[in-house]
């Protein structure tokens, strides 16, 4: 197993650089940069993308000033002006240039500092980690906690009412987007324009840190109630029906039917022997489910309930055209996802010794 996971851990090297080449080529292709945001927004522009649209009103004219400038926007500007935008930002060297720095950095964790906030990439993630953890954390937590039993009780009670009507829960829970779901509970529940039950804004109150600490956790999860039930719909319904399936298949099996003719009870039939085999598919898919939750539609969840998180760190990142945030969020979450996978490897073999990767690659 020792090999397996050495061997893991050095295809991370390719993998990860092979993600960044691909994204800092694309980069390369894409309209409008930090240079571009800055002179839209010296020219009230608001940002970058206006410019390509035709808005705005032109500072001077292309026979009189900057009339050799590779920049929209750039008219009206002094070539040296240009020049030393260039130079800070490090764009007077060639693309292949600043790769190779950027990536030299990150061996030595030196993410660099955002162009805009004049912030290192690394404190910045840090300031904005705790919403996407708390995101993350619990909703997987409770969509595990719920889903797991309920797929088991759905499998035993296979084709009863209770299958059916918690069947028709499930789908309906499917297909509700979460930040639609969001927007109900804002409705409902924050204020919006019933009940208002809870917070709206943030991860905790004003003068939380007065607070003792049954207060403070309290307000914690006052705060995060609906943020997380919204986060948790999608995948609790996946996960749910992926255990039922599971077992069903798992309770077929001739060696389930000999454990009963030996006289176990149901419920060691079902913990002792199919519950470990039956978890195989499900902790497989904890990766996916829990960066999905982390990453994926945090965004507009974040939005919503006025959280400050990654979410939306990454995109008024990719807005403004920040490419070290952009490129440093995405090393640090590639490298996140690839050892998480591992992590599910691992996770494979504690539950079930059989499994032998390196006999399997053998």
């Amino acid at each position: 197993m020792g090999a397996y996971i050495l061997r893991r851990l050095l295809f991370v090297i390719p993998t990860l650089l092979g993600i960044m080449i691909i994204n800092f080529t694309l980069v390369q292709f894409v309209p409008g940069g930090p240079i571009e945001q800055i002179l839209a927004e010296m020219r009230g522009e608001g940002d970058v993308f206006s410019s390509f649209s035709g808005g705005g009103n032109d500072v001077g004219t292309e026979e009189t000033f900057g009339s050799d400038s590779d920049y929209i926007g750039a008219r009206g500007l002094p070539k040296e002006f240009i020049e030393d935008l260039e130079k800070e930002f490090g764009f007077d060297k060639p693309p292949l240039e600043r790769f190779f720095n950027m990536m030299w950095g990150y061996l030595h964790l030196d993410f660099g500092e955002s162009y805009f906030r004049k912030i290192s990439v690394v404190d910045l993630v840090l300031e904005k980690l705790p919403v996407s953890v708390t995101l993350g954390l619990w909703s997987t937590l409770i969509a595990y906690l719920v889903s797991i039993p309920l797929g088991i009780r759905k499998a035993v009670k296979d084709g009863s009412k209770f299958d059916t009507w918690t069947s028709g829960a499930i789908i309906v829970a499917y297909a509700i987007p979460g930040f639609l779901f969001a927007i109900l509970l804002v409705v409902l529940f924050a204020g919006g324009s019933y009940w208002r039950v809870f917070p709206l804004r943030g991860l905790t109150s004003e003068g939380w840190e007065n607070l003792s600490l049954i207060g403070k956790i309290l307000d914690y999860f006052w705060h995060i109630a609906l943020p997380v039930i919204a986060s948790t719909i999608s995948a609790f319904a996946t996960l749910t029906l992926l255990t039922k399936n599971s077992f069903l298949d798992e309770i077929k099996k001739h060696y389930v039917m000999t454990a009963r003719a030996k006289g176990l009870t149901e419920g060691r039939v079902l913990y002792g022997h199919v519950f470990r085999n039956a978890m195989l598919i499900v902790i497989a898919g904890f990766p996916a489910v829990f960066i999905g939750v982390f990453f994926g539609g945090s965004l507009i969840i974040e939005t919503i309930f006025s959280l400050d998180g990654l979410g939306r760190l990454g995109f008024e990142a990719a807005v403004a055209r920040d490419y070290p945030v952009i490129f440093g969020t995405l090393f640090i979450f590639g490298l996140m996802g690839l050892v998480v996978g591992i992590l599910s490897d691992l996770m494979y073999v504690f539950v079930d010794p059989r499994i032998d990767f390196e006999r399997r690659e053998g």
